[in-house]
């Protein structure tokens, strides 16, 4: 019997080794292999539905832009990798995904999204998104209904504020910061230089 255990952000996140569809191909994909390189882990509730095609596509099309900020990306269902094959070989305008140029994992044992805290009670994952950094230590995570997809734009937004704020532990990013904006230094006689300047 399956049961679940919470996760939070600044945990180590679970260990996994699963099969993944890579380039037409069924690979074996383990954490591990991501030391090193921040990872963005992508749940999906299912293959060949409506809102998930759409995030799949989109955060292929960031994909360059995820390798310019030392980031890979995994995709993760609760579907086999031939369903994951199969979604792939189908054109985007049939409803399908089409040649992606990250993994998709399968998770038919749903062991991943149970380790993860995102299985629902259906049997299907929600739409989990976690940043995990070049430690292994997860540091954000959101997670959405069925119904809703994400926001690929402020998931590179979160990315590059998470790296910010690890190469320089002095500063804090407010809400809303992007690259080349004014951070808020964290000793308390320097933190009041951001606020007056706003």
């Amino acid at each position: 019997m399956l049961t679940k255990k919470c996760i939070q952000v600044g945990d180590k996140a679970p260990y996994f080794s699963a099969t993944a569809v890579y380039e037409q191909e069924f690979k074996q994909v383990n954490l591990s292999d991501y030391e090193g390189k921040y990872l963005i882990l992508l749940f999906y509730p299912l293959d060949f539905t409506f809102v998930c095609p759409t995030e799949i596509v989109a955060f292929s099309e960031i994909y360059d832009q995820l390798i310019s900020l030392n980031t890979e990306i995994l995709a993760i269902s609760v579907d086999s990798e031939y369903s994951h094959l199969a979604w792939t070989q189908l054109d985007r305008e049939a409803g399908g995904v089409g040649e992606l140029r990250y993994p998709l994992v399968a998770d038919l044992k749903k062991e991943i999204s149970l380790s993860f805290n995102v299985l629902n009670e259906e049997g299907k994952s929600l739409r989990g998104l976690f940043i995990i950094d070049k430690e292994g230590i997860i540091q954000h995570s959101l997670i959405n209904s069925l119904d809703v997809g994400r926001n690929v734009d402020e998931t590179l937004r979160t990315l590059k504020a998470i790296q910010y704020v690890q190469n320089n532990p002095d500063e804090v990013c407010p809400a809303n910061w992007q690259p080349g904006q004014s951070t808020i230094k964290t000793k308390l006689n320097r933190s009041q230089e951001y606020f007056q300047s706003i």
